[in-house]
């Protein structure tokens, strides 16, 4: 085994490894969860060669340098203050979602005008308008990290995957009987999952445009779907009260998370495949441990449905929103509630870290979005202007904030 180079992540931190093994080029990453700005670099270094054969001592010079970026990249954005930079006219009727490209270059908005249109982020331009769904465009994904790739689905019961720079439509995926809510890529870009009322989920070929499985076992809508973070599992939640997790290459189910006692609102792996997140209706949110099924806390305190919940970039803290008006931060490794976020006067239906981990974005039903102090639970910022319900999103660096 020859190392070829070293490539940096920065979300979360770690160093990405390009080898050749008999002939052939292969990548691996040493995953840095817990780096923070004081820890040691010589130690760790230290650590890692231990661990990792490929790197050798003559290459332990590059890694300090590699991980002292990292750390660097942890103390950038932290302290950002927002102002508002655009205000886009962006279609006639109501959006339904909005998503950025990895970069932050250019993002998306579907909308109730049965369109999808792809917008720069840095001028307001309009690049493509999507048009050929006969309804509703209500989910709707980039392809990242590639972020050449779009894919929309619709309550005319189709999904259609785009090109990014044309705009032109590659596939259009028929097969399910009933709307389309929720969708996403795999992370090597090779499948698009989507869930629908119909309560199956299915897995659509990006290359040849045909289905490779229907994930049949709910036996009411699937509202929620996500890949793990290696792209072998995918999971998706529904009113039926539970999650199934299965496996992507062979459709099979793995595991029936059964515990909540309504409808499912947000399902999802934490970075290293470890932890599975369920929030509910039922006001609470489930952990489980990804690799047998169970369940190992529940996560309480809310007055009131959870509408979102997320894992910060590196796993260790939980995020809930609440038709309360309220959202909390839990520890991922004690389950104990670290703080609460105060101040919306409105149901809160989107939550989200950013890249550092150390502030939290709300979007709610009171018209505003605002950022939070992920310890102290302060509100740092009200971002004010909308005249109706908000959903928001972050981008990669944590720089930019779609409203």
């Amino acid at each position: 085994m020859k190392l070829k180079s070293l490539l940096l992540r920065y979300y979360p931190p770690g160093i990405m490894l390009e080898y050749e093994k008999s002939g052939e080029l292969k990548t691996k990453s040493i995953d840095l969860l817990s780096l923070s700005s004081s820890t040691d670099v010589s130690a760790l270094v230290e650590e890692i060669q231990k661990a990792e054969p490929l790197i050798t001592a003559s290459r332990s010079d590059q890694v300090k340098l590699l991980i002292q970026r990292l750390q660097d990249k942890l103390r950038q954005h932290s302290n950002h203050k927002f102002y508002l930079f655009k205000v886009l006219r962006a279609h006639i009727l109501p959006l339904t979602n909005v998503a950025l490209n990895k970069s932050g270059s250019c993002f998306i908005t579907g909308s109730y005008d049965r369109t999808c249109k792809v917008w720069d982020t840095a001028s307001g331009e309009e690049l493509h308008t999507l048009e050929g769904h006969r309804n509703v465009v209500y989910a709707i994904a980039f392809n990242n990290p590639y972020g050449d790739k779009i894919a929309t689905g619709s309550f005319d019961k189709t999904c259609k995957l785009w090109s990014v720079e044309t705009g032109k439509c590659y596939h259009t995926f028929r097969g399910h009987t009933a709307e389309i809510v929720c969708l996403s890529f795999n992370p090597q870009s090779t499948l698009v999952a989507t869930g629908s009322m119909d309560t199956t989920a299915k897995l659509w070929d990006i290359q040849n445009g045909e289905e490779v499985f229907t994930l049949r076992g709910h036996s009411a809508e699937i509202i929620s779907l996500s890949f793990n973070t290696s792209g072998t599992r995918i999971i998706t939640g529904s009113f039926d009260h539970t999650v199934a997790v299965w496996e992507a290459d062979t459709g099979r189910k793995v595991h029936t998370l059964i515990g909540h006692c309504a409808e499912i609102s947000s399902a999802l792996f934490n970075w290293d495949c470890s932890l599975i997140l369920t929030g509910s209706m039922d006001k609470t949110c489930m952990l489980w441990d990804a690799t047998n099924g169970k369940c190992v806390a529940t996560l309480t305190g809310h007055d009131d449905e959870i509408l979102d919940s997320c894992f910060d970039y590196t796993g260790k803290l939980i995020a809930t929103a609440s038709a309360d008006g309220t959202a909390r931060v839990f520890s991922a490794a004690t389950r104990k509630c670290i703080t609460t976020l105060e101040g919306h006067e409105g149901e809160i239906s989107k939550i989200s870290f950013n890249p550092q981990g150390n502030r939290l974005l709300t979007g709610s039903a009171d018209k505003t979005a605002r950022i939070w102090d992920v310890q102290t639970g302060q509100c740092l910022q009200v971002l004010e202007g909308h005249t109706d319900e908000i959903f928001s999103a972050f981008n990669y660096k944590g720089n930019i904030i779609i409203t």
